[in-house]
């Protein structure tokens, strides 16, 4: 076991392939850790499953205002923090997160167009800093994404939106990843076997970077 606790997050557009992603993720990681965590977000504690259902269902006669979104998902974000995610890098786990604060900078921020200084001041007060250690970001275009989403069933609210919407998400998402340090880039376009090898390729970076053994 490692002294060492890491967060590794899988963020992308809906049909990105994050379910994919983090099963070949959690069959890398277990030669490294006996101990791994999985979280979404929303969701992970009472709190962020009950946000989480919110969040998802539609409901015409009351429609979510973005600003109660964002609310909503950070409070669920600090329960799920604070209650399985520090915790367990503390004991030095491995958690391997379904999204975290990025989807909030592209869905809320780039969707919703809700104002950045908020999200920062949001952030600040509720996260404290804190961040993933590596994020695996699924590239894929909004159509693409869109059309395998639509594939598995019935649209939730968010799946709901028009494309146009996710269009906005795509290019926020983008825009942020070129400012942080911590992201890999995966072309989730690729042939299903070439995007897991790619993603092994990211971790083996990864482990190498931070000098990880068995």
């Amino acid at each position: 076991m490692l002294n060492k606790g890491h967060f590794i997050v899988v963020e992308g557009l809906e049909g990105a392939g994050k379910s994919t992603a983090l099963s070949t993720i959690q069959n890398y990681l277990r030669a490294y850790t006996k101990e791994l965590i999985i979280t979404r977000e929303p969701g992970g504690t009472h709190v962020g499953e009950t946000a989480r259902r919110l969040l998802k269902e539609s409901l015409p006669s009351e429609p979510l205002d973005a600003r109660t979104e964002l609310l909503l998902l950070y409070a669920s974000r600090v329960q799920l923090l604070e209650q399985v995610i520090r915790p367990a890098l503390t004991r030095g786990c491995w958690v391997l997160g379904d999204r975290f604060e990025l989807s909030t900078w592209a869905y809320q921020g780039g969707g919703r167009k809700l104002d950045g200084d908020l999200i920062s001041h949001l952030s600040s007060f509720c996260l404290q800093g804190f961040k993933p250690d590596l994020i695996i970001f699924l590239d894929i275009s909004p159509e693409q994404g869109l059309k395998r989403a639509l594939r598995r069933g019935k649209a939730d609210r968010i799946e709901q939106e028009s494309l146009a919407f996710f269009k906005e998400v795509h290019m926020s998402y983008h825009e942020h990843i070129k400012t942080m340090e911590n992201v890999m880039v995966i072309d989730a376009s690729q042939p299903l076997q070439r995007v897991k090898e790619s993603i092994c390729e990211a971790l083996d970076v990864y482990i190498h970077k931070h000098s990880i053994s068995l």
